[in-house]
């Protein structure tokens, strides 16, 4: 159950953020440029996926989307650690 919950918390804003980008036109009008959501999709998915959703075409990300884009970091950094607790975890036993 844990490896499944890892799984969906890794791969699951990959996916739609990649469905997101390629079927509509949000993610393009979000970010001036190509680079900046490909490096989203690798390094930051939950980030990018709350800047995505945040963004507004009349004032871009403003008052409240940044809390939104916060809590996208947030889910980011738990999913970093949790793959490195998940490693030490496991080789302590």
């Amino acid at each position: 159950m844990c490896c499944l919950a890892l799984t969906a918390g890794v791969l699951g804003p990959r996916i739609a953020l990649l469905a997101w980008w390629l079927f509509g036109d949000k993610v393009d009008a979000a970010f001036g440029s190509w680079i900046w959501p490909l490096l989203g999709l690798i390094f930051l998915p939950w980030t990018t996926l709350a800047y995505v959703l945040a963004w507004g075409p009349l004032d871009g990300v403003s008052g409240a989307g940044w809390l939104v884009v916060a809590i996208g970091f947030a889910a980011d950094i738990a999913t970093y650690s949790s793959r490195a607790a998940k490693n030490r975890y496991r080789t302590a036993y």
